[in-house]
């Protein structure tokens, strides 16, 4: 009797780890047909809704027909390849109708000497709001020599893990220079969360003046916060880590590539532009940009003056500040006066010329002739130290 009483719990954990693993077993199929959906809903050249449901509507048919599992597995594993196929098909581009504040792609050009650099299509748009503005771009020249340390501006959305990154590069001598990795969208065309899963958008890194990058987040496009935190990097990292952004902004001046919201990530970008023995290890944290600045601090890369995490996070709140600098040229300076780790304000800024013509989000860019970047324009990242 008790030896049945023993075998009873058992059979019903052999049971239960079968059950298991047969649904682990259809979540597989279940998840490539869920990707395939998707991938003909939101990449599908013309009535994408319509081919997506007749797609999904043909497959179930089938399944009902064949009822076998073997049968079945093979139709999914048949209707997924065929989709895949196509899918791999489409190609990134820059030659289209873009937004006008993503008309042009940044590029940058390396001069003889080794430490100059001349950066091309720098946007420094004129704002009235988020939807109103002038197109502006400008060209820089900056020196690596100068580059003195790294700032990440953090614009937080209306949840804690949703965020948008801005890197900030300071120099001793010349205006902060921002990167903001963005999906580049064409006219009319709103971003969609589910579809950068896909090859809806392409990739895009805007080189920007910090009045044009942190301003339009802080004052018009977002209901969150925006942090501002100083790297506890040496200027020799920081310089390194430019040259890693200069040679992913030629490459994709050049080249286009897809957006994607897991793959082209500040975090995970970052990763991949070093060399696979230099990167930094894998965090949970890198999939959610709105806990960068508790990973940074947790592993010593904030500059804090001393203070726990959430006191150099209240304090790192610029969004008041933001507000009250409006379009000044000091811009740079105000947001960061008084904050912890900046005890170097960046110099200066000039005032910038009125706009010649005012101009909608809707309307086309001013024609610009957009130079063409040398043969060779990526540079060659030396080891961070």
């Amino acid at each position: 009797m008790s030896t049945r009483r023993r075998s009873r719990p058992r059979g019903l954990i052999f049971r239960a780890g079968v059950a298991a693993l047969k649904g682990f077993a259809w979540s597989v199929p279940a998840f490539l047909v869920l990707w395939a959906f998707g991938a003909l809903w939101y990449d599908f050249p013309f009535i994408p809704g319509w081919i997506a449901c007749a797609w999904m509507a043909g497959l179930v048919y089938l399944l009902f027909r064949l009822r076998k599992l073997g049968s079945c597995l093979t139709a999914v594993g048949l209707s997924v390849a065929v989709v895949w196929l196509w899918w791999r098909t489409l190609s990134p581009s820059n030659d289209r109708s873009w937004e006008p504040d993503v008309a042009l792609t940044g590029w940058a050009q390396p001069q003889p000497d080794g430490d100059t650099v001349v950066l091309h299509n720098v946007r420094h748009c004129h704002y009235r709001s988020g939807t109103d503005y002038t197109p502006a771009w400008e060209t820089r020249t900056v020196k690596l020599s100068s580059i003195t340390t790294i700032d990440l501006a953090l614009c937080h959305r209306d949840t804690s893990s949703g965020a948008h990154p801005i890197v900030s590069f300071q120099f001793s001598d010349a205006p902060p220079v921002c990167f903001s990795i963005e999906p580049r969208l064409e006219k009319g065309e709103e971003y969609s969360a589910p579809g950068s899963f896909f090859r809806r958008y392409e990739l895009v890194y805007v080189m920007a003046d910090e009045n044009d990058a942190i301003r339009v987040r802080t004052q018009y496009q977002q209901d969150g916060q925006a942090y501002l935190y100083r790297l506890n990097i040496t200027p020799e990292q920081a310089r390194s880590r430019f040259q890693e952004y200069i040679s992913t902004l030629n490459e994709l001046h050049g080249q286009p590539r897809w957006h994607n919201a897991l793959t082209t990530r500040w975090q995970t970008s970052l990763r991949t532009q070093r060399n696979g023995s230099s990167n930094a290890p894998w965090d949970w944290r890198l999939l959610a940009i709105g806990k960068a600045d508790e990973l940074l601090f947790s592993r010593g890369r904030l500059v804090t003056d001393g203070l726990s995490f959430q006191d150099l996070k209240d304090r790192a709140l610029i969004s008041d500040a933001a507000q009250k600098a409006g379009d000044s040229p000091d811009f740079s300076r105000l947001i960061r006066t008084g904050r912890p780790g900046f005890s170097i304000l960046p110099p200066p800024a000039p005032a910038m010329p009125p706009p010649a013509k005012a101009a909608t989000a809707a309307e086309p860019p001013a024609p610009v002739s957009e130079p063409e970047p040398p043969a060779e324009p990526a540079v060659s990242s030396p080891s961070p130290s």
